[in-house]
C-alpha cells in the first residue's frame, strides 16, 4: 500500500471512530437520565437508584479484570483478535445489552434493567481497550496525542447533547412504558450500524509485538498506583456529581426544575468536559507559537459563549460566561504542566463544592453545574502521569487504570446513601473528598519513584 491510500485508509477508519466515541459519549451519559426514570417507575430510594451507575461501571472492572487475567497467561487477546475484532465484540455487546431494556418493559423487575446495563457496560470495557489505542497508532506517533484529544471531544460532544435528546426522548416524547423500550431499541440499532459500518470499511490491520510480562512489575511505580486510586476518584466523583444533578436541581430551595428542565441544565455539566478538552489540548500541547496559543485558547471560552447564548439567554450565558473566564485562567497558571495543572482544577472543584455546600439558589446551582470545565483535563492528565515511566510495564498498567473506573460504581451508591440520610444537597461532600486526592496526586503523587522492599518482595 502506498503512502496516499494508506493515509486514506487511516483517515476513513478515523472517522468511524470518531462516530463511535460520539455514539460511547451519548450512551454513558443517558445513565444519568435513566437514574430518575427509574427512581419513579420503581419507587426507589437514592441508594437503590444509583446502583445503575454501580451495574454500568462495576463492568468495567470486571470486564477489564478478566481481560488482565487472560492477558498475563495467555497473551493479549487483541493482538489475537485484533483491534476490529476487539471493537466489533464490544459493539455486539453493546446493541445486546441495549436491546435487552425491550423484554426489560414487559418483565419490570428493576434487577433486569440492571442487568442489562452490566452487558452494556461489558461491551465498552472492550471498546476502551481496544479504540483508545488503535487511534492513537492511526498514523504518526507524534499526533497521537492530538487524535485522541480529538475523539475524546466528539465523546464529549456525546455527553453534552446526550442529556438534552435523552431528557426529551424519555420524559416527553414517549411516554409510560414506552419512554426506554423504543430509545434503547435504537441504540442497539446504532451499535449495529457502527459495527456494519466498521466490517464494511478496510480498517488498516495493526499488530503489536504480543510479549508477556511475567508478574506484576507495574506496581513498582509510585505514580502508577496513587494513579489508580486518582482515576477511582476522578471516575467515582465526576459520574456520582451528573447522576444526582436533576436531583439537586429539582429541590425547591435551588431550582425547582422538574426533571426534563434539569436534564437541559445537565448538558452544561457535560459539556464543560468537551470546550475543556478543547482547551486542554490546546494548552498542554507543544505548540511553539505563543501567540497564536493564546488566541486560539481565548477564542474557544468566546465560542463557547456564543453558542450557549443562541441556546438560552443573556442572563444563563453570562453567568456560564464567568466560570468559562476562570477555566481560562486556571489553563494559564497550569502553565501547560499536567501534575499543576490538575491541582489546580481540583482546588477550583472543593471551591465550587464549598459555596454550593453553603448556599441555595442560583449560586449553588451554577458552582455544580460549572464543576464539569474543571473536569475536562483529569482523565488524561491522570493517566498520562500514572503511565509515566513504566517502559515494558505500560500496557499491564493501563489495564489496572482501566479497572479503576470502578470508582463509577462506588462513590455514586455512597452519595446516594447520603441523601437519603441528609438529603440530596448535604450529599455533594461525598465528592469534596475525591478531588481533595486529586490535588494531592497533582502536587506529589504522580512523581516518577519506586516502592523498595513492600512490592519487589512480591513479584
Amino acid at each position: 500500500m502506498n503512502n496516499s491510500s494508506k493515509s486514506s485508509g487511516y483517515r476513513l477508519a478515523f472517522v468511524v471512530l470518531t462516530c463511535l466515541f460520539f455514539m460511547w459519549g451519548f450512551f454513558t451519559v443517558l445513565n444519568d437520565i435513566l437514574i430518575p426514570h427509574l427512581k419513579a417507575v420503581f419507587d426507589l430510594t437514592h441508594f437503590q437508584a444509583m446502583l445503575v451507575q454501580f451495574a454500568f461501571f462495576v463492568a468495567y472492572f470486571v470486564g477489564s479484570l478478566v481481560y488482565f487475567i487472560i492477558s498475563v497467561s495467555f497473551g493479549d487477546p487483541i493482538n489475537k483478535i485484533g483491534y476490529k475484532g476487539g471493537i466489533l465484540l464490544g459493539l455486539a455487546l453493546s446493541a445486546t445489552g441495549s436491546a435487552l431494556f425491550y423484554p426489560a418493559t414487559f418483565i419490570h423487575q428493576y434487577w433486569f434493567y440492571l442487568m442489562a446495563l452490566f452487558i452494556v457496560g461489558l461491551g465498552f470495557t472492550l471498546l476502551q481497550i481496544a479504540a483508545n489505542p488503535y487511534v492513537a497508532i492511526l498514523g504518526k506517533p507524534e499526533t497521537a496525542s492530538s487524535r485522541l484529544n480529538l475523539v475524546q471531544a466528539f465523546n464529549s460532544l456525546g455527553t453534552t447533547i446526550g442529556p438534552a435528546i435523552g431528557g426529551y426522548l424519555i420524559f416527553h416524547y414517549f411516554a409510560g412504558a414506552q419512554a426506554v423500550k423504543i430509545p434503547y431499541i435504537i441504540y442497539a440499532g446504532i451499535f449495529l450500524f457502527l459495527a456494519f459500518l466498521i466490517i464494511v470499511v478496510k480498517l488498516p490491520k495493526i499488530t503489536n509485538p504480543d510479549e508477556k510480562v511475567a508478574g506484576f512489575g507495574s506496581l513498582h511505580y509510585k505514580n502508577l498506583v496513587f494513579g489508580i486510586f486518582a482515576i477511582f476518584m476522578y471516575v467515582g466523583a465526576e459520574v456520582s456529581i451528573g447522576s444526582i444533578l436533576i436531583s439537586f436541581l429539582g429541590l425547591k430551595e435551588i431550582a425547582g426544575l422538574n426533571e426534563a428542565d434539569a436534564s437541559t441544565f445537565l448538558s452544561f455539566y457535560w459539556g464543560g468536559l468537551m470546550i475543556g478538552r478543547f482547551l486542554g489540548a490546546v494548552s498542554l500541547s507543544d505548540m511553539k507559537n505563543t501567540t497564536i496559543k493564546y488566541w486560539i485558547m481565548i477564542g474557544i471560552p468566546l465560542l463557547a459563549f456564543s453558542a450557549v447564548l443562541s441556546l438560552t439567554n443573556l442572563q444563563i450565558a453570562s453567568v456560564y460566561g464567568i466560570f468559562l473566564m476562570i477555566n481560562l485562567l486556571a489553563f494559564h497558571f497550569g502553565k501547560s504542566k499536567a501534575g499543576r495543572t490538575l491541582t489546580i482544577f481540583s482546588l477550583i472543584i472543593i471551591i465550587l463544592l464549598i459555596v454550593s455546600l453553603g448556599s441555595n439558589g442560583a449560586l449553588a446551582m451554577w458552582t455544580v453545574i460549572g464543576i464539569g470545565l474543571f473536569n475536562s483535563i483529569m482523565w488524561s492528565n491522570i493517566f498520562t502521569l500514572a503511565i509515566n515511566g513504566l517502559g515494558k510495564y505500560t500496557s499491564q498498567g493501563s489495564s489496572m487504570l482501566v479497572m479503576a473506573i470502578l470508582g463509577g460504581a462506588i462513590i455514586p451508591p455512597l452519595q446516594g446513601k447520603i441523601a437519603d440520610i441528609w438529603g440530596v444537597h448535604l450529599s455533594f461532600i461525598i465528592p469534596v473528598f475525591s478531588y481533595i486526592y486529586l490535588a494531592y496526586y497533582g502536587w506529589q503523587g504522580f512523581k516518577v519513584t519506586k516502592f523498595k522492599k513492600f512490592i519487589e518482595s512480591k513479584v
